[in-house]
């Protein structure tokens, strides 16, 4: 086989169905699957091993993380190359076909990433690689861009591991993938690694997956997921930057991790009002439960994209993409996206959203929870 593609899950038994008839349509076939399991609770691997035999399981004893996952993988594989890929994810049918020659036009190349678009709005883009910035961030390139933008190859920091391929025999030169990392930042990490010792990577738009985007975490702001990518950011830097780059860029370092603190201080604010209000309502008072309700209520904030905002007497239409940061004089209307079993708790949810919301804006206008 020339590659294997390692799929990471954790609770993701609803994602792998399609993710895995995605796997099966490839114009390449000339590669093996394998599922690495981290403890999940919802049957995944009572459900692959009877709707899917062909595929190769590694069970995790506990929930170690991407990173232990996919080392897991990359470790018991036999092949040159290496896809690492979501379970959120469906992948065109050339998917393999075009990362396999995009890799193997250098033996320099150490990864390429794939051109990731949403899901639910396939006509703009979740990532075409990573970007790593003077005051350490990593940016996702071209996040909520359209697709006819990034339709070049091109050399990147590093790439997604939400969708990649890499280079095998590179991992026992520089190592694998940093399993303290857990999650988030890991691919940045083993990136920047890759660049120190002299290899590249790349992306590849004619690799195209659509992506659901924080299918295990479940939303995209939310405490676990800014404590590890807070944390992994600081530890990114500590680890690959040398002491006299760091000294040099200590300003906009500092500078650059005080608007990250103000910003997510600033998205988290409503929600936990959020949460305080949908607490008091349902009598809620364990903190766990509470947690709970305050992710359902992000990822509704998350899903709602267009909005009409009152200005000068004049109504003016868009897209928001973060319209849980609700301002003074904004009407929220559109659809919120969900699972199909999800959609009475998601409208039980938006109730209180939208009592909550009218005390802060003009209201909420014609908003529709839509099942997928």
């Amino acid at each position: 086989m020339k590659v294997t593609i390692i799929i990471p899950n954790y609770n993701g038994k609803h994602f792998l169905g399609p993710c895995l008839d995605s796997l099966s349509e490839q114009s390449c076939q000339n590669f093996e699957i394998l599922v690495a399991d981290n403890h999940s609770s919802d049957g995944s691997v009572e459900f692959l091993a009877e709707q899917y035999p062909d595929v190769r399981i590694i069970a995790l004893d506990k929930n170690r993380g991407f990173s232990a996952a996919v080392n897991a993988g990359i470790r018991a594989s036999a092949s040159p190359y290496v896809i690492l890929l979501n379970n959120d994810t469906i992948a065109d049918p050339h998917f393999v076909e075009e990362l396999l020659g995009a890799v193997r036009r250098s033996p320099k190349i150490f990864s390429v990433s794939s051109k990731m678009v949403q899901m639910h709005h396939p006509d703009l883009i979740d990532s075409a690689g990573d970007l790593y910035t003077l005051a350490g961030w990593g940016i996702c390139r071209g996040t909520g861009r359209p697709v006819r933008n990034y339709t070049k190859p091109d050399e990147i920091f590093s790439a997604c591991a939400g969708a990649a391929i890499y280079r095998r025999s590179i991992f026992q030169r520089i190592g694998y993938f940093d399993e303290s990392h857990f999650a988030y930042l890991e691919d940045m990490d083993i990136g920047y690694r890759s660049r120190i010792y002299g290899y590249q990577n790349w992306y590849c738009p004619s690799a195209i997956v659509r992506h659901v985007g924080s299918g295990t975490s479940g939303s995209k702001y939310n405490s676990f997921k800014v404590s590890l990518s807070a944390r992994n950011s600081i530890w990114l830097v500590w680890k690959n930057m040398p002491l006299p780059q760091i000294v040099l860029n200590c300003l906009p370092l500092a500078a650059g991790y005080a608007l990250k603190t103000m910003f997510f201080c600033k998205i988290f604010m409503l929600p936990l009002k959020v949460r305080k209000a949908v607490a008091e309502e349902l009598g809620i008072q364990d903190e766990d439960t509470r947690q709970q309700n305050m992710d359902e209520v992000l990822e509704i904030f998350t899903n709602i994209r267009t909005f009409t905002r009152i200005e000068d007497g004049r109504s003016k239409e868009g897209s928001l993409r973060n319209a849980r940061c609700v301002n003074k004089g904004w009407i929220f209307e559109g659809e919120v996206l969900c699972q199909k079993e999800d959609e009475a708790l998601v409208r039980e949810c938006l109730s209180y959203v939208k009592w909550l919301g009218t005390m802060r804006t003009r209201g909420f206008g014609n908003v529709i929870v839509k099942g997928v």
